[in-house]
C-alpha cells in the first residue's frame, strides 16, 4: 500500500512521522532511527506509551494504539492544534479536560508530562486531546504514589487554565494550585534545572515548543 510520509520530528530518540496510508492518517514513531546510546531508553519509552494507549482504548481524546512491534509504534492521528497554538479560552474545554483526566485515572493511568502544553491538543471541534504517553504511569495500582501523581496531572491542567482562563478558576482549584506536592517542590528546587539543560543541549527541546530539532 502506498504511503505518504511527513517528518514531524527527528532527534536522538528516533523519528516521528505523519503517515497517509490508504486514505487514513496516522502517527508513526520509529525508534530504529534513534542514536545507539539512546536506543534502550527510546524502546522503553515507546513500550510504555503502547501499554498506556492499550489500557486507554475506547476513550475519546486519546489516540488509539494501531501497532507496536518493539521497533515501530503506530497510533491514530487526532486533528487539532497544540495548546500553545490553540490557546483554549472556552471554559468548556477545561471541564472536558477534567473529565478526560478522570477517565485516565480510573483506568489506572497517570500521564506524568502534562506541564508541557504540546501534550494537550485543542481538537478541531474545540475539545481536549492528550498525546505523548512515554513517561506515563502504567502499573495500574492505585496506592498513595498513584494518587500523588494523579493530583499533579490535575494541578498541571489547572496551571494551563490559569494561563488562558484565570477568571474561570474556582476557589478549590486555586487552593490546589497553591499547594504543589512535596516531590514537585523538590523537583523544582533540584532536578528541573538539570533536566532543562539536558533537554535543550542534548535533544534540542524547549519547554513550550515540544518539537525538538530535526536531526539530519
Amino acid at each position: 500500500m502506498t504511503e505518504t510520509v511527513t517528518l514531524l520530528k527527528a532527534d536522538e530518540l528516533g523519528r516521528i512521522e505523519r503517515v497517509q496510508r490508504g486514505g487514513v492518517q496516522l502517527i508513526r514513531r520509529d525508534i530504529a532511527a534513534a542514536r545507539w546510546w539512546a536506543r534502550w531508553f527510546a524502546r522503553r519509552a515507546a513500550a510504555r506509551e503502547a501499554r498506556a494507549l492499550a489500557r486507554l482504548d475506547g476513550i475519546d481524546g486519546v489516540p488509539r494504539l494501531l501497532a507496536w512491534n518493539g521497533r515501530v509504534l503506530e497510533r491514530s492521528y487526532m486533528a487539532g492544534e497544540p495548546m500553545q497554538v490553540g490557546k483554549p479560552l472556552d471554559p468548556a474545554y477545561y471541564r472536558d479536560a477534567l473529565r478526560l483526566l478522570a477517565r485516565l485515572h480510573r483506568r489506572g493511568i497517570v500521564h506524568n508530562d502534562l506541564a508541557k502544553e504540546p501534550n494537550w491538543l485543542v481538537r478541531d471541534d474545540g475539545s481536549p486531546g492528550l498525546v505523548d504517553f512515554q513517561i506515563a504511569w502504567t502499573r495500574g495500582r492505585r496506592g498513595n504514589l498513584f494518587r500523588l501523581l494523579a493530583r499533579e496531572d490535575l494541578r498541571h491542567l489547572l496551571k494551563h487554565k490559569r494561563t488562558y482562563a484565570p477568571e474561570r478558576l474556582s476557589a478549590r482549584q486555586r487552593a490546589i494550585l497553591s499547594a504543589p506536592a512535596p516531590h514537585s517542590r523538590l523537583w523544582r528546587a533540584t532536578g528541573k534545572r538539570l533536566y532543562k539543560l539536558i533537554a535543550r543541549r542534548v535533544f534540542g527541546y524547549w519547554d513550550n515548543e515540544g518539537q525538538g530539532r530535526i536531526r539530519r
